[in-house]
């Protein structure tokens, strides 16, 4: 197979982003060619773009990515996560990393920490590891990496959002437990606080509010199944109480505050502080006091990006999350994409491959 790929690099240092071409290389042991259909740009690729954290340069940035199986090469798996055939044509979504199954992490449930690991839209370009990136025409999917094939009735720039956004908020509330009847405090109403809103309505929880300090973005979580939203500022002179708080926002004040709202024996999940920052003084009387459990979550697991595919193959029709992607470009419009998001701050900007 004599494929090229097109790429585009991005460094740490100007210029930020160059257009590449190369040659696909011969398929690996255990590996399967995919080509792009749809990559949505994330958070934590606009705050590399930003200098708010530092990734591996140069590399390929783009993990939330939704393609098509070009080829499946030796020994690669030939069934998906759900025990559906693989074939060339089919539309998948995979995992952000590939792991080791048998290292102890990953038996433990947290193969997203597992070693060796391999994260998409995170790896440096080296000689011998190319193409594994959602800003190219095509990603070699390493051994190991968990995949899916997705319904084909989905809109393409919705099921780009699975494989990050939706697989992290399932995990995150994985983690809280049943929240069926519980008050749930969702702290930032940014693409991983709409989706979580609308995974908790699913999920029947009794209370589901949503807090940012945008006006903007608090409107449109009020689509996405929320039982009020809430200023932050307002929420200061508030004496409510939750069972859960689901923080991802990242922020200091965030998460400080959703602590003083819990209720005795209530739980905060801490997702969006993915980036350096100050450290938080924390009161520990409090804590024993009121018997509150703090659980800190990065990324997710297999089982997650399941309950995501199925989330979304289900749910899909019930809420608007087509609208959340704000604009789309193309793989030679990646700067503008990046420029765009940094002056708009949209939800999420596509780059669309069709």
């Amino acid at each position: 197979m004599n494929l090229k790929s097109k790429y585009v690099v991005f460094n740490d240092s100007l210029p930020f982003f160059s257009n590449e071409e190369i040659l696909i290389p011969k398929l690996s042991e255990g590996e399967i060619l995919v080509k792009t259909e749809f990559t949505a740009l994330c958070r934590s690729d606009i705050n590399t773009f930003i200098g708010k954290r530092k990734e591996k340069s140069p590399t390929i940035l783009g993990h939330e990515i939704v393609g098509r199986i070009v080829e499946i090469g030796p020994q690669a798996p030939t069934e998906d996560a759900r025990g559906v055939c693989l074939e060339n044509g089919q539309r998948i979504t995979w995992a952000i990393y590939a792991s080791d199954p048998n290292h102890e992490m990953s038996k433990k449930g947290i193969p997203q920490k597992a070693s060796p690991l391999f994260k998409y839209g995170h790896e440096l370009i080296t000689a011998t590891s190319h193409l594994h990136g959602g800003l190219s025409e095509y990603v070699v999917l390493r051994k190991n990496t968990p995949l899916v094939v997705v319904n084909e009735d989905i809109q393409v720039s919705v099921c780009s959002l699975i494989n990050c956004s939706v697989a992290t908020v399932i995990a995150s509330i994985r983690l809280a437990g049943n929240v069926n009847g519980k008050n749930v405090l969702v702290m930032g109403a940014g693409m991983l606080g709409i989706i979580a809103s609308a995974v908790l309505r699913t999920q029947h929880a009794a209370c589901i509010d949503a807090v940012d300090i945008s006006e903007k973005r608090l409107s449109t979580v009020n689509e996405f199944g929320v039982t009020q939203s809430i200023l932050f500022d307002d929420l200061l002179l508030r004496k409510d109480q939750y069972d859960v708080v689901l923080d991802y926002s990242g922020t200091n004040d965030a998460m400080l505050l959703g602590l003083k709202k819990l209720s005795v024996g209530g739980i905060a999940i801490w997702v969006g502080a993915t980036y350096p920052q100050d450290s938080l003084m924390l009161r520990a009387e409090e804590i024993i006091r009121k018997m509150v459990t703090i659980k800190g979550l990065h990324n997710y697991n297999d089982a997650d990006l399941l309950a995501a595919v199925d989330f979304i193959e289900k749910f899909h029709n019930h809420f608007p999350f087509h609208t959340l992607i704000e604009a789309s470009f193309t793989l030679q419009q990646v700067e503008e994409a990046f420029q765009y998001v940094t002056e708009h701050n949209p939800y999420r900007v596509g780059i669309s491959f069709n």
